[in-house]
């Protein structure tokens, strides 16, 4: 009978693992996250910076809301105005470029 209860006392009692894997888990995730999230995030917003650094009059951009035209003045505000015909101009945040267009893309429509 003793070995049918030493037996069934050591089969109830849960295995204890090493206290540092579960640091070494945790770290193994936060690096998951970062390389998978966090850096391309980063490199996307750096980029879109360059961007919008770039902006000159004259260049042909796209905005995030699909209109397309040429800067017209550019404010060290953080502004632009877009022409979007011979007629029409808006004025509208630097953030909002989705993209500048090479020459002649205006016409090429």
């Amino acid at each position: 009978m003793s070995i049918i209860s030493e037996a069934a006392a050591s089969a109830g009692a849960p295995a204890q693992g090493s206290p540092y894997s579960l640091i070494i888990m945790l770290v193994v995730f936060g690096l998951i996250f970062y390389f998978m999230i966090l850096r391309p995030q980063q490199k996307r917003t750096k980029e879109h910076r360059k961007l919008m650094d770039s902006i000159s009059k004259g260049d042909e951009v796209m905005t995030n809301g699909g209109l397309i035209g040429r800067v017209t003045k550019v404010s060290d505000t953080g502004y632009i105005v877009v022409a979007l015909n011979e007629t029409t101009e808006v004025t509208i945040k630097r953030d909002f470029v989705a993209a500048v267009l090479p020459k002649g893309t205006m016409k090429a429509l």
